[in-house]
């Protein structure tokens, strides 16, 4: 049976990685085009808004000279979005090392073009970014790699170093206190 996602479809990855250590390069671009939409996304939800592009790129990097080593008993966009969590939390550390702060800043959604449904969609990303930023930094990233890369427990826990059931009660807390705070 396929995976619903054709992104997780382990064997194409195999495949691509296969023909990248024999040389192919067009295989590396066709996992970079497979796996970086999904490892941005998640860099920026981690709360990096500046350099996501740079953190990414430094994560296939890294990935590709690792890629001789990659055991696949998780999936290959699993094992990226943990290279990518150690780069934005060494990026973390650096900066305050050094005392940088890091302005935060998020795009603006897409909008429908009636200005009522507009400020109305607006309001309420602005409710659900508030009440995700008052999660815990574990929580937030539980939090949107369930919901936002639709990541399976087991999954979260392997991007984590943690474990499938700390990761369920890292969601389920999340989603209480999100629903918490919206319902207020």
């Amino acid at each position: 049976m396929a995976p619903a996602d054709p992104r997780d479809d382990p064997a194409l990855d195999a495949a691509l990685i296969a023909r990248w250590l024999d040389g192919d390069e067009r295989a590396a671009s066709e996992l970079v085009a497979r796996h970086a939409p999904a490892v941005a996304r998640f860099v920026s939800s981690l709360g990096l808004r500046v350099d996501v592009d740079e953190v990414v790129q430094d994560a296939f990097v890294r990935a590709f000279g690792a890629l001789d080593t990659f055991r696949a008993d998780a999936a290959l966009r699993t094992w990226l979005f943990t290279i990518a969590r150690r780069l934005v939390l060494d990026r973390r550390r650096s900066e305050r090392r050094r005392g940088t702060e890091v302005e935060v800043q998020e795009d603006d959604a897409a909008t429908p073009d009636d200005p009522l449904s507009s400020l109305v969609a607006q309001e309420m990303q602005d409710r659900l970014k508030a009440a995700v930023e008052r999660l815990t930094p574990m929580q937030r990233e539980v939090f949107t790699l369930r919901v936002s890369e639709g990541m399976g427990y087991k999954e979260i826990a392997d991007v984590l170093g943690s474990t499938e059931g700390a990761a369920r009660v890292h969601y389920h807390h999340a989603m209480r206190s999100v629903k918490e705070f919206l319902d207020a």
